[in-house]
């Protein structure tokens, strides 16, 4: 069976990182990682460039370790298909300035190139994303071993992949604010419903928000761009899209609707990972020199560091948000409980609402009244047959106590039983 064809956008803090990981950790035939986007979010797009390389960089140590140690080497999906990766939005759609989310540390990771610098390479990484001459000999003879590096900006190099193959055979993993998935769709919207499916991380449907008391962080800091992308699920994406001066309408009929599965903070958060797990799995690998565990420890064991400021409860765990999406790809899709079409739509001009997911909870009326949204006084046309949005959303999964373990044990191809 052929692997899945993911395209993986993101603005690489340490959840992030933990979903990249587990995405190139998966075996050949699961997955082939054709494009990592880059996007701004929890840090400016030229950390989360920094933090990409460095991943990489590690992951090209921890090879020569494993090797070296004769230890199962894991990654196929990395030593199979060496991924592209671009460099792409840097502000949101709508250009209002955007404050980062420091939580992951100002560079992203903990502080990891000042604390840990061997493990950020030595040599310049911007040359590799710059315009210039591909076939420069000295500029392609500093190519990296594990990955391709595009001079397009990300949308473009989006569409190129989306057309590169054929309609329904690539999935788009979103895992940071939807800014490069809404310049791809505005530059060719056809071509960018050739994806099988959009599986986005954000929102928060009926829990509190982590940026604001309503909204989650990635929808809050490119709302626009949420906005947008969730009207293509719907029948009628003007009933439900956002005016916004820098990009177009949608043309008045597109070929299909898109799929799209969204997995807000009321499912990822409680699927978590917690420090004694992380301490069983990877402290004796760390100990034995391993180059993964050890730059994983300097970014995680802070992590957790800062969430027991933040929590009374003994034992936090840190919630595994953006590698869920991840998951829910390689699990295809079994042991999640999953709402078909539900009209979530994004916020985008409250002063205290911005990046809310809205869903209306209003008790149904009968089938006859749904032609006459006016009789019922419908604004918003929420009720109206032919409009909204359909969002397939994650309410659940048979992992919540299971997940933390088997993602660690995946990225360090670890065999045998662990005394939790």
């Amino acid at each position: 069976m052929a692997p899945k064809k993911i395209i993986i956008d993101t603005d690489p803090g340490v959840d992030d990182i933990l979903a990249l990981l587990l995405a190139l950790s998966a075996s050949a035939e699961e997955v082939e990682v054709l494009l990592i986007s880059l996007c701004f979010g929890n840090i400016d797009v030229e950390c989360c460039l920094r933090n990409t390389v460095s991943l990489f960089h590690v992951l090209e140590l921890e090879r020569t370790w494993r090797i070296e140690n004769d230890l199962p080497l894991g990654f196929e999906a990395l030593r199979n298909f060496k991924p592209v990766v671009s460099v792409g939005a840097d502000l949101p759609i709508e250009g209002a300035s955007m404050q980062y989310d420091y939580f992951h540390g100002k560079d992203g990771l903990q502080g990891v190139h000042e604390n840990a610098p061997h493990f950020t390479p030595t040599e310049m990484w911007k040359h590799l994303f710059g315009p210039g001459d591909e076939t420069d000999v000295s500029k392609v003879a500093r190519l990296p071993p594990n990955f391709k590096p595009s001079t397009n900006l990300s949308h473009l190099e989006i569409l190129r992949t989306l057309e590169s193959h054929p309609p329904d055979t690539i999935t788009i993993i979103a895992v940071g604010p939807l800014s490069n998935l809404a310049l791809a769709a505005n530059t060719d919207p056809e071509t960018f419903l050739r994806a099988k499916e959009i599986v986005v991380m954000g929102g928060a449907i009926n829990v509190p928000g982590n940026i604001t008391p309503v909204a989650e962080f990635n929808q809050y800091a490119c709302s626009y761009s949420a906005a947008r992308i969730y009207a293509l699920t719907s029948p009628s994406p003007k009933s439900t899209m956002p005016s916004c001066r820098d990009l177009k309408a949608y043309p008045e009929n597109l070929s299909k609707q898109l799929k799209l599965t969204a997995f807000p903070l009321d499912v990822t958060t409680v699927h978590s990972l917690s420090l004694d797990t992380f301490n069983t799995v990877t402290k004796s690998l760390s100990e034995r020199g391993s180059p993964l565990a050890q730059w994983m420890h300097h970014f995680l064991r802070p992590t957790f560091d800062h969430l027991k400021t933040l929590y009374t409860e003994k034992d936090v765990g840190l919630s595994l948000h953006d590698p869920l999406c991840v998951w829910y790809l390689l699990t295809n899709g079994e042991g999640w409980v999953i709402d078909e079409s539900v009209d979530v739509r994004v916020e985008t001009e409250g002063k205290w609402t911005r990046g809310m997911s809205v869903v209306d909870r209003r008790k149904k009326v009968i089938e006859a009244n749904l032609l006459s949204p006016i009789k019922i006084h419908d604004r918003g046309v929420w009720l109206h047959r032919g409009h909204g949005n359909r969002v397939r959303l994650a309410l659940d999964s048979e992992y919540k106590t299971s997940f933390g373990e088997t993602m660690l044990r995946r990225i360090f191809a670890f065999e045998g039983k662990l005394d939790l």
